[in-house]
């Protein structure tokens, strides 16, 4: 049945939504946010929720860098929705002070890891919302993460159109790859052989397209552990029908030189995916505006790692220069 929002205590995120109204009430792990009318400065704390807002039709007034030399730390994905907006950039610890003075009329921390400590003061500057309970302080799906913005900002039509056209990509591949359907797949950062279980945003990602995460890792994750170390000694647990390695570019030679790499039937079988910095970012992001990029790029690389045919180079891999002497020489 379709309320007001003015009617409802708090914001069930999923269901289907009347016209907008303000109040707007956003239940989260440390309570319930207020959102009086439509904001008009809003500081971004997360990591990646300013590519959620951009999305939107939203420029922060600020925004919390995460990594990358690009302007003001938006991505080259978003820097047209960003357009000339110059957004005050912070980056590392949460610096109230800072954000006080700022003087905002909203501040969004979905995947910050905000604290109930930041929490508690940061809302005393503005209405303030955090990850959901449910989610862990990164764990939040980018449809709801979106969805939620989309409350908040008085935009939530703009985000269900946006989650309906992604979706629909999602469903588009999926029917086109039945082959994927149920198979194994999962991203690790090459730095230190970390793998992301199925309840951080990469992991779920691969689920959209109808992988699995192996087991071994989702039993090593929790609610607030969705990077899992992943010991050199033992790759078992990554060995899977598509392994991709998540990097910034520095460790392609540790690749090279990982021992126990060779012994791997995903190294066997050309089933590696080397992801550049470039799509690590991208599905690192994992936003409205990121996926796209993502998905045009790894899919293709997908499906080499994933024909069944060891003899299929996946260009990645072989820019990098890992496939190893005789991949090289045999593909």
């Amino acid at each position: 049945m379709l309320r007001s929002l003015r009617l409802v205590p708090f914001l069930l995120l999923g269901a289907p939504a009347a016209a907008q109204e303000f109040p707007v009430r956003i239940a989260h792990a440390f309570g319930t946010a207020e959102i009086p009318a439509p904001p008009s400065r809003v500081v971004s704390l997360s990591f990646i929720g300013h590519d959620f807002l951009l999305a939107l039709g939203v420029k922060p007034y600020a925004l919390r860098k995460w990594y990358g030399d690009h302007p003001h730390g938006v991505w080259p994905w978003a820097q047209e929705a960003l357009g000339d907006a110059e957004p005050i950039v912070m980056q590392g610890e949460i610096d109230i002070e800072a954000i006080a003075a700022m003087r905002p009329d909203l501040i969004v921390g979905q995947w910050s890891g905000m604290t109930a400590y930041d929490h508690r003061l940061l809302s005393q500057i503005a209405p303030t919302i955090a990850h959901r309970a449910e989610w862990g302080p990164y764990g939040a799906p980018w449809q709801e993460m979106l969805r939620t913005l989309g409350m908040a900002t008085g935009r939530l039509e703009r985000a269900e159109a946006e989650i309906a056209r992604l979706e629909a990509r999602f469903a588009r591949i999926r029917a086109a790859h039945p082959d994927w359907q149920g198979a194994s797949a999962v991203m690790v950062w090459a730095g230190s052989v970390g793998a992301y279980t199925s309840r951080d945003i990469r992991g779920r990602l691969l689920r959209e397209l109808g992988f699995v995460a192996p087991a071994a890792v989702e039993a090593r994750g929790s609610l607030n552990r969705a990077y899992v170390r992943i010991p050199p000694e033992d790759l078992s647990a990554i060995d899977v029908d598509a392994l991709i390695w998540l990097d910034s570019g520095a460790s392609v030679e540790r690749l090279r030189t990982l021992p126990l790499r060779r012994t791997m039937r995903a190294h066997a079988e050309g089933r590696e995916i080397y992801s550049d910095l470039m799509l690590s970012a991208a599905l690192s992001h994992s936003s409205p505006l990121s996926l796209d990029y993502a998905l045009d790029r790894l899919t293709p690389l997908l499906e080499a790692a994933m024909d069944g045919d060891p003899a299929t180079v996946v260009a990645t891999s072989r820019q990098a220069g890992i496939l190893g002497r005789e991949g090289a020489d045999a593909r």
